[in-house]
């Protein structure tokens, strides 16, 4: 039985969305966003530096968003949610499969820190001015991209789940403007989508 060790409102929604699209068995150790569960010497011995998610399988434990997606497709089932590698959209579905944490997800970190990790006398508002107006423009390409589509990549695949993710915060984080129409509908179509609505209630 796959084991997803979870925290509200974290990457670790992409996991839970990703195994719901597929169908797969998984059960859930819920933790609390707080250095009370994430630091504790027992969530150390999954990742060495407390972070969420991470994925038990068996003797198998693996963390990092991105790598866990590509491995249950891989090991468990991919579902068509990853083309081959001689499909025409492979290099685009490799493309902004990990756009997501080069480009996007960089600056949501530090809209993160800015506006809730940090105490309030420690923020920066021209820190957090940069990275939303850098968010913003780092998503201009995906409005362009989404186009004519209702995924990235025509039919959706785990790049949605990995980009798509992103995308939904940044909507909920005011940054995508209302002139980024196509964004806006993507994040729609993802949002409608069952699995993703299991994932998200749960944070």
């Amino acid at each position: 039985m796959l084991k997803v060790h979870f925290a509200p409102n974290s990457r670790a929604g992409r996991i839970i969305w990703l195994l719901e699209e597929l169908s797969l068995s998984y059960e859930v150790n819920n933790m609390a966003f707080h250095p009370s569960d994430l630091k504790s010497d027992e969530h150390r011995k999954r990742h060495p530096l407390g972070r969420i998610p991470v994925l038990d399988d068996g003797d198998i434990r693996i963390y990092e968003s991105g790598a866990i997606v590509e491995y249950v497709l891989e090991r468990h089932k991919n579902g068509g949610l990853k083309p081959s590698s001689d499909d025409a959209n492979y290099p685009d579905f490799l493309q902004w499969f990990h756009y997501c944490e080069g480009m996007v997800m960089p600056p949501i970190n530090t809209i993160v820190v800015q506006t809730i990790l940090l105490p309030p006398e420690r923020r920066d508002e021209t820190a957090l001015g940069q990275a939303q107006r850098l968010l913003t423009k780092s998503l201009a390409p995906v409005d362009e991209a989404l186009a004519g589509k209702e995924y990235l990549i025509g039919n959706f695949s785990a790049a949605d789940i990995m980009l798509g993710h992103a995308c939904f915060m940044s909507n909920r984080m005011g940054c995508i403007p209302d002139e980024m129409s196509n964004l806006k509908k993507y994040v729609e179509n993802i949002t409608n989508r069952p699995a993703f609505k299991i994932a998200i209630e749960m944070q």
